[in-house]
């Protein structure tokens, strides 16, 4: 088994942590304890797995490491999830102008329904597929600001109905079109107002309605003549602060849906307005301190509770909206484009267009904002049962795959396009109730959801044919199953053989010493009903075992840094050696093979093979197999022309060096008082040889173990008459050349310098600026005397 190791460096020091086994570290009871810890344990159901020593934990351990401790795979417990489509109606494959279908009969995602069985820690993925339906039906809401400022616009909005109907015509053939208007509170900017003015808001002779904070003036429609007449009539209002209580209007149009009129359509809200909004918290300066309940309080299409309920927060406004899948356009002037873009930022599936000063370009901006809308989808879920995490990763047009967060949406989607979503749903570990949860994850701004139902893998399948109170459990003191016996409450032990009461007396723990003078378990483990319980480690594959936990597995002799050197098992501090090795860390092979010479003989005859390697008798041989006798007459001869080759570059081999030379190590020094001197460990030969010029070079030649190794001096050395030494008159040769050219090259820069020197001419010339600063006076009495 691979074990995860962290490398860390503390004051120079390097040191290995094991990252730890946290199938091992749960200490799990049971199969339904350990499954639940993560999906790399299993539980080992093998009634014999377990050792002298070893707890009933034991049995949970990582898959790879139960089987090689001897547990057979059909013996491990090991569930894994699994998923069933229990609704997978196909996406609408729907043309503008077919056959008309009914809303509910219009499919945009795929599957409806599924049931999950998850697995702690075991990713379940689930495949969802989104297709926008051609000709969706469509239902816009007009909500109002009809504060005096808005006089103007509301002449535009009146003949909205029959020209937003023609438009919306290019999109969908089922379109309706409701209208609400909104100003404020009552009580809010007229605590102070006589009741004359709260009747004609209005200054001068405008004649105006009194305020209201929201009414709903027309349920949704596909007459846009009826809208055009009722919108006709509507007079404005007015109040004293600048701020609207569009936001109390907002949740009445998200909270009621029978006095709306919405289908499960598209539901789009128009939100219209030259002013800012109070939220939540403000309702207190008119003494309202209640805050919104997020119910409907329409009567005859008035909002009835303004003057006892505070105004929504953004918060409750999002999670209604989203709740009612509506989503929200906000239509208002230049001036207040900055408040409603950072308003936007918090509603998710909402927009923002830039209303005209008189709302002549309502019809483009609502146009313009659905087709930004509905050309993005975005996956959200409902709250998730404890433990339980969802991922998302989107594959999008044109290849486009988006992560994280990301991965829950798709842009620039055209009707007719599909994308599809991959989404991961992980449970760590099973909820404190263990009963089935449901989530649903839907399209922001779309009625279709997908319901996902979630079962918890909490049991091993062994578990259903435990025996409960069996006899081998200590006379019916435990459930027998899965291996092992569950203790009843209040009993320990691996037979649940002890009260937890007597865990720790004396007299139990003397059946846990090996004699007097030793500790509990050799202090290896803990004494549990007078039996030993040793002791786990990081590393999965360490263990102590033994009655009184006086065995391990790990600290046996290694060779090559390898436990009993790779060819055995650790077994109670003892090498178990595999066949062919011996010795007391495994590292001595039986195999002859390795010491047999080319000749078919053994160590070619010369020596005796122990453990693989031959063991030469004739202290002038060497070499794996005794074939190489370093100080034999010869040796310097043999090697002669591969040495000159590869450190000078010349002699008889020179053409032939890589081929035929590259059997030694060449290391160069650079003196004959660096090479390497004869020692007892391996035999050293020491050579002179001359070259075809008559120069001497220096070298040794060892076989250390199978490396053979040539220390030669880097420089060739002359023969003992210097006169007729061919490399001391060359050398001098070259010497003397170099200096007759280094006097000429120097003769010739000075002669250089010189000419340059005689021929520099320099101007004497007075610089016209200087001023002296000495000035000179003369005495006209002087006269020369």
């Amino acid at each position: 088994m691979l074990l995860k190791i962290t490398l860390f460096c503390v004051f120079g020091v390097m040191k290995c942590v094991y990252a730890g086994n946290e199938c091992i570290k749960a200490n799990a009871l049971s199969c339904g304890e350990c499954i639940q810890v993560g999906a790399k344990c299993g539980w080992c159901t093998d009634t014999e797995f377990l050792k002298q020593g070893e707890p009933t934990s034991a049995r949970c351990d990582e898959l790879e490491s139960l089987r090689k401790r001897g547990c057979a795979t059909a013996k491990i417990e090991n569930p894994h999830g699994s998923q069933r489509i229990l609704k997978n109606k196909a996406v609408t494959n729907r043309k503008k102008g077919a056959e008309k279908l009914r809303p509910e009969d219009i499919t945009q995602i795929q599957p409806q329904k599924l049931s999950l069985n998850l697995r702690s820690g075991e990713p379940q993925n689930i495949k969802l597929k989104f297709k926008r339906a051609e000709d969706y039906p469509i239902d816009l809401y007009y909500l109002m600001d009809l504060s005096y400022s808005m006089k103007d616009d509301l002449e535009n909005v009146k003949n909205l109905g029959t020209s937003l109907m023609k438009e919306m015509s290019k999109i969908t053939s089922d379109f309706r079109i409701g209208f609400g208007s909104f100003v404020e509170k009552t009580v809010m900017p007229y605590i102070s107002t006589t009741p004359a003015k709260l009747l004609n808001p209005c200054t001068g002779d405008q004649n105006c309605t009194s305020p209201f904070s929201y009414k709903n003036v027309l349920k949704l429609t596909s007459n846009g003549e009826q809208f055009n007449s009722l919108v006709g009539k509507q007079q404005i209002s007015g109040n004293l602060d600048s701020p609207e209580g569009g936001f109390d209007a907002i949740m009445q149009v998200a909270v009621c849906g029978e006095h709306i009129g919405w289908r499960n359509v598209t539901r789009l809200m128009v939100f219209s307005t030259d002013a800012g909004f109070h939220f939540a918290g403000d309702g207190k300066l008119g003494g309202i301190v209640l805050p919104n309940d997020g119910k409907c309080h329409l009567e005859n299409n008035m909002y009835t509770m303004s003057h006892y309920y505070d105004y929504p927060s953004i918060a409750h406004l999002v999670q209604k909206l989203s709740e009612n899948n509506i989503q929200t356009i906000f239509a208002v002037t230049e001036e207040f484009q900055p408040v409603y873009k950072e308003l936007k930022n918090l509603i998710p599936k909402s927009a923002v267009g830039t209303l005209s000063a008189n709302s002549s370009n309502v019809i483009n901006l609502i146009v313009d904002a659905y087709n930004s809308l509905s050309s993005e989808v975005i996956l959200e879920n409902s709250k998730l049962p404890e433990g339980v995490t969802i991922t998302y990763q989107s594959r999008c047009k044109n290849g486009v795959v988006n992560e994280g967060e990301n991965g829950r949406k798709c842009s620039n989607i055209s009707i007719g396009d599909e994308v599809s979503f991959n989404i991961n749903i992980t449970a760590q570990g099973c909820p404190k109730q263990v009963k089935p949860e449901s989530i649903k994850i839907k399209p922001l701004g779309f009625t279709e959801e997908v319901e996902i139902l979630l079962n918890f893998i909490c049991e091993c399948e062994c578990h259903k044919h435990g025996i409960k109170n069996s006899d081998m459990c200590h006379n019916g003191n435990g459930t027998f199953e899965c291996g092992a016996c569950r203790c009843n409450k209040g009993r320990v032990g691996r037979q649940c053989e002890c009260r937890k009461d007597e865990v720790s007396t004396e007299d139990l723990d003397k059946n846990c010493r090996k004699d007097n003078g030793t500790d509990i378990c050799s202090n290896n483990g803990e004494c549990v009903c007078g039996t030993c319980e040793c002791k786990k480690r990081d590393n999965p594959e360490e263990r102590y075992s033994g009655k009184f936990c006086e065995c391990d597995n790990f600290n046996c002799d290694r060779s090559n840094n390898k436990l009993c050197g790779g060819h055995g098992r650790c077994e109670c501090r003892v090498c178990i050696c595999d066949a062919n090795y011996t010795g007391s860390a495994c590292d001595c092979s039986l195999d002859a093979s390795t010491c047999l010479a080319s000749n078919k003989q053994i160590c070619n005859g010369r020596g005796i093979c122990e453990c693989g390697t031959c063991r030469c008798t004739d202290p002038k041989f060497q070499g794996p197999t005794c074939e190489i006798c370093p100080t034999c007459p010869g040796v310097c001869t043999e090697h002669k022309s591969c040495v000159q080759c590869r450190a000078f570059g010349t002699g008889e081999k020179k053409d032939t060096c890589e081929r035929d030379c590259s059997y030694f190590n060449l290391i160069k020094v650079k003196d004959r008082d660096k090479l390497p001197q004869p020692v007892q460990a391996f035999p050293l030969m020491h050579c002179k040889e001359r070259d075809a010029n008559d120069c001497w070079f220096y070298y040794t030649y060892a076989v250390n173990n199978t490396e053979k190794e040539v220390h030669v001096v880097e420089a060739l050395a002359a023969s003992y008459d210097p006169f007729n030494d061919v490399c001391l008159v060359f050398g001098l040769a070259l010497l003397l050349i170099w200096k007759l050219l280094m006097i000429i090259h120097d003769r010739r820069e000075f002669a250089k310098f010189e000419k340059e020197k005689m021929n520099a001419k320099w101007d004497t010339g007075e610089n016209p600026i200087y001023k002296s600063a000495v000035t000179t006076v003369i005495n006209p009495k002087y006269e020369g005397k």
